[in-house]
């Protein structure tokens, strides 16, 4: 009679090609059940609309027949509890520190978030980067959005980093900013990057602690829009000094953006800076000021009074850590 041992064995040779490891390992095999001539269980995955979910199924169904071609095999296709994906991103992280990170001296680090795509995150991103470099600071940009990179194109950065045995050294802008982003370790710059939260969590906590980033003064990290698993692999992976919120002046941006706002106070990171970006158009002939987008609906409610009461409560204190930032960046 086979066994759930012999079931979990075989099960082990059933590789996730994302990740690189076997379903077994990485707890995607749950409620076990083995009986007299059936095999059933739940195939939790990360998310439920994994591209890979049907190939998984059939390989698991392989792998589980190799054993007794008469057995009958019920697999349900499930997802990943909360604690189950964080346990499986913690698994990913847990490596020893590299030696990047010895030699890496990063005096302050600002993520760029917005809640909702299309307000211009990006754009800000990289003009703070490009100012504080015009301030004669060092700067490093690392584009945390995996799936929809856009800093190389805004910079005209075409050229890969170098991949050394130690690590990787960034590329580097006609400016003099350092650049990581996977759109230049794509083959073909209009590649898709689909990919799962656990390994793009696992890039983004390679770009910070696998690139030789050297001696800056600000490094700057464009998020992906939303508040999803790279958001949350940044604010906990990476030691954030503040965070710079967008939105644009519609009310669903203001709506959205207060989602990250609360992500922000949640994970007790600084919220430093609130920008609404298209505000108003300025006549080219008559120079005059037009609200394309109507009034502002973002700053004008909770988004604003939520970054507000996060720097009255944490820099009321002269001597502490936000208080200090604060007043270097003015």
């Amino acid at each position: 009679m086979i066994t759930q041992d012999q079931v979990r064995e075989a099960l082990r040779g059933v590789i996730d090609p994302e990740i690189g490891k076997d379903i077994v390992e990485l707890g995607m095999v749950q409620d076990l059940v083995v009986e007299k001539g059936r095999v059933s269980f739940t195939l939790a995955l990360t998310t439920a609309a994994c591209p890979l979910k049907n190939k998984l199924s059939a390989d698991a169904r392989v792998a589980i027949a190799a054993l007794d071609d008469s057995l009958e095999i019920e697999i349900e296709i499930g997802e990943m509890g909360e604690e189950d994906k964080q346990r499986l991103i913690h698994q990913m992280q847990r490596q020893p520190p590299p030696p990047t990170q010895q030699l890496n001296d990063v005096k302050q680090i600002v993520a760029v978030m917005s809640g909702k795509g299309g307000v211009g995150k990006s754009s800000v991103a990289a003009l703070l980067a490009v100012a504080l470099r015009r301030k004669g600071q060092q700067v490093g940009l690392l584009d945390a959005d995996i799936t929809g990179p856009s800093i190389p194109k805004m910079l005209g950065v075409v050229q890969p980093p170098l991949m050394r045995p130690g690590g990787i050294i960034p590329a580097e802008s006609a400016g003099g900013i350092k650049i990581m982003s996977i759109n230049l370790l794509l083959p073909n710059e209009d590649d898709a990057v689909i990919w799962r939260g656990p390994l793009i969590g696992g890039a983004i906590t390679q770009f910070w602690n696998d690139v030789f980033w050297g001696e800056l003064d600000t490094l700057v990290i464009d998020l992906p829009p939303g508040t999803s698993d790279a958001s949350l692999t940044v604010m906990q992976s990476i030691p954030l000094n503040g965070i710079v919120l967008v939105t644009s002046p519609q009310d669903l941006a203001g709506m959205v953006v207060r989602k990250a706002a609360q992500m922000a106070v949640k994970l007790n990171i600084p919220i430093v800076g609130l920008v609404e970006n298209m505000s108003y158009a300025v006549c080219p002939d008559c120079g005059s000021q037009h609200q394309v987008f109507g009034p502002s609906q973002a700053l004008a409610d909770r988004a604003l009074e939520i970054a507000q009461d996060w720097l009255i409560d944490h820099i009321a204190d002269e001597d502490s850590q936000y208080a200090a930032f604060v007043r270097d960046q003015g």
